[in-house]
């Protein structure tokens, strides 16, 4: 996998999507997919994992989903 760029000066537009692909690296061990098949799934259920079971602090500790329902509830 290879990072994204964006135009020069341009960081701040993709920096949501560059911090995840960094813990996806970090968490996944995409190297032992032989198949593209192989490395589509292990992304879909890393997404699925970071989308639903991985709490973060930037969302006061909690899944992507949890704080999205709870900003959702309280508007």
């Amino acid at each position: 996998m290879i990072q994204s760029m964006s135009r020069r000066g341009n960081c701040i537009d993709n920096s949501p999507i560059e911090s995840f692909f960094g813990h996806m690296k970090d968490d996944i061990d995409y190297k032992d997919c032989r198949t593209f098949s192989e490395l589509k799934e292990v992304v879909s259920k890393y997404i699925e994992y970071y989308n639903t079971n991985r709490q973060q602090w930037d969302l006061k500790k909690m899944t992507p989903v949890e704080y999205r329902n709870h900003l959702l509830l309280n508007a």
